[in-house]
């Protein structure tokens, strides 16, 4: 309901001039009446937003059909972009689950919460670590509270559970501002579903095999020479070292499970290891049951899929049901779910009040390979690499904006978009006030969407991997160039892919980049697969162009104040104390609580 003019109250209504030969008493009835359509319009506006913000897990950016795909049928997120506003440069703040999911519920770059790594690993791997979101970071859903919005996350979480105590949830979604939560604490690894194998196969390349080999191979040549007696103690020993790592890591790989792979609601467990056949439906029955709650308040939904992140797996009405395996089942149930919910809206007559969101954590992990040797990752259309690089096709991610009467349908916009701009939109629609102790790197989407202005506020973005500064993106005011400069790029294996299939994602640390020196520097709005790398011989402001980088990266990195690091040793390492368990340890922590509905 749209309000009208204030005037229309009054007798200057150029609706009632000229109307003479009606009576005062009449006029003043009309004028009564459009007054009250007046107030009523003013008190709709002014009723606080609902917020339905969905995110799928490693979604490529050439998995939906508005976004080209031929193949695969997503009549729904179809049907949400021609019915909104489709972003086509729209960047995750990571290439990574964790720090991604971070940067948008703060609407900050994760460097600056600790949510970024400086090792090798950058997301977490275990239930029982003791990092995660720090306590003090100001998440969107904790500042909606102070406004009466009923909160809910439903689906994954990743971003830690406890800090001293196996049940202290200082982690928990509670601690950020999620009034309900059901869902998964942490991501679903191959490990988490039978048949699925280990994702921890991969350990064997990160094993020196060559430098163990070459030991051995020294050692055997000086027992041969006599100059080394190899005494069949010290092999035995040996021996009973290998063995008992490897039944180590056998039992390491058996547990981990029913020690990782867990289902809670609230602060329960409900399913320990979740089985994830249904898991789509249960989440989809528990989203729709919070919108039919609260009709009456408003709301901020955040849904994050489980799919179609590995294990990949789909419910039976859609297994089997696509082109392209399991991968494509799981798109089309994520389609159907989108479908149910925003069907909910309508139903609920919540639709005009309700901004929609989707989006996707990252870019499709291209190195999923099952063990049977199916092709189990996603498509990122035209871009270039995958999940864990800064490659467009890591960052660039599926954007969709929809608010029925407010956001304009059928509408592209071009500009450099940020997952982290839903945080500023949600604090400014909601009636809120943006945190004044935090350095806030999102900016309202608002202006763009609706067309009040043409240029993205994000004249820079600043690419990391893990906690390194990756990339950088420039746009400049007056120029229709996007330009991108890399300080460093993974080492692809196969070397003349775009993958790195030896490590099964790719790595920021030195031992697994090339640096470059000057940056790689590519021209996006000439060249978005980034296969041509700008030189001075065929860019005349190649020079001027990394000196504003430069200057712009001196500028971000004076901004940036020390954090605990989340990701150290201590807080990434199984602490026994902290670990989640709805039985016993006898038992495996085996448990089936949950009462949902599922496969309906």
């Amino acid at each position: 309901t749209k309000s009208l003019p204030a005037f229309l109250c009054t007798e200057h209504n150029p609706l009632l001039l000229g109307y003479s030969r009606y009576s005062t008493q009449r006029k003043m009835k009309t004028t009564l009446l459009l007054c009250m359509c007046h107030i009523c319009g003013v008190a709709t506006l002014a009723k606080q937003p609902n917020f339905v913000l969905m995110m799928v897990d490693d979604l490529g950016m050439g998995d939906l059909g508005c976004y080209g795909n031929t193949t695969l049928r997503t009549p729904n997120v179809d049907r949400l972009a021609q019915q909104g506003v489709k972003l086509t440069q729209h960047i995750a703040a990571a290439p990574l689950c964790t720090p991604s999911r971070a940067a948008f519920l703060t609407g900050r770059y994760p460097v600056r919460s600790g949510m970024a790594s400086y090792g090798k690993v950058g997301v977490y791997i275990f239930a029982a670590a003791s990092g995660g979101l720090p306590a003090q970071e100001v998440t969107f859903t904790k500042l909606a509270k102070q406004k009466g919005y009923s909160t809910a996350l439903i689906g994954k979480w990743h971003l830690g559970l406890n800090c001293e105590r196996s049940d202290d949830f200082c982690h928990h979604p509670s601690s950020h501002g999620f009034d309900y939560f059901y869902g998964i604490t942490m991501t679903n690894l191959r490990d988490c579903q039978p048949g699925h194998g280990t994702v921890f196969s991969n350990v064997v390349a990160h094993v020196p095999f060559q430098g163990i080999g070459l030991a051995a191979l020294t050692v055997l040549v000086l027992h041969v020479l006599g100059i080394f007696t190899l005494s069949w103690r010290i092999l035995s020993i040996f021996s009973l070292l290998v063995a008992l790592s490897l039944l180590l890591f056998a039992g390491f790989v058996f547990t981990f499970p029913y020690l990782n792979c867990l289902l809670m609601r609230n602060h329960t467990i409900v399913e320990q290891p979740f089985s994830a056949e249904s898991l789509t439906q249960r989440m989809t029955h528990e989203a729709v049951d919070f919108l039919r709650r609260n009709t009456e308040r408003p709301f901020i939904l955040f849904f994050s899929f489980v799919q179609v992140h590995t294990a990949l797996f789909a419910s039976e009405r859609f297994r089997g049901k696509s082109a392209h395996g399991v991968y494509g089942d799981a798109v089309e149930e994520v389609d159907w779910s989108v479908g149910q919910i925003v069907n909910t809206l309508d139903s609920l007559n919540l639709t005009e009040n309700t901004l929609v969101y989707l989006t996707s954590d990252q870019g499709a992990h291209l190195e999923e390979i099952s063990i049977r040797g199916d092709v189990h990752g996603g498509w990122n259309g035209i871009y270039k690499a995958g999940k864990s690089t800064n490659w467009e096709g890591g960052i660039r991610v599926p954007g969709i904006v929809k608010w029925t009467g407010v956001l304009p349908a059928g509408i592209q916009v071009d500009e450099p978009t940020s997952n982290m701009d839903i945080f500023p939109t949600v604090v400014s629609l909601a009636g809120l006030q943006m945190p004044r102790d935090s350095v806030i790197d999102g900016h309202d989407l608002m202006p763009l969407l609706q067309g009040r202005v043409t240029r993205s506020n994000h004249e820079f973005l600043f690419h990391y991997c893990n906690a390194y500064l990756n990339a950088v993106r420039w746009h400049p005011r007056q120029s229709d160039s996007v330009w991108k400069a890399f300080f460093f790029t993974p080492d692809f294996y196969p070397e003349n892919s775009t993958l790195c299939l030896h490590t099964h994602t790719c790595f920021c640390t030195e031992e697994y980049v090339t640096f470059h020196d000057p940056p790689l520097l590519f021209d996006l709005s000439k060249d978005p697969t980034e296969s041509n790398p700008l030189t001075p011989e065929t860019e005349s402001n190649f020079q001027p162009v990394l000196d504003a980088i430069r200057e712009a990266v001196a500028l971000h990195t004076s901004t940036l104040t020390v954090a605990p690091d989340q990701f150290s040793f201590s807080n990434s390492v199984w602490k026994p104390w902290l670990q989640p368990c709805c039985s016993s340890l006898s038992e495996l922590c085996v448990c089936d609580e949950d009462r949902s509905t599922a496969n309906q």
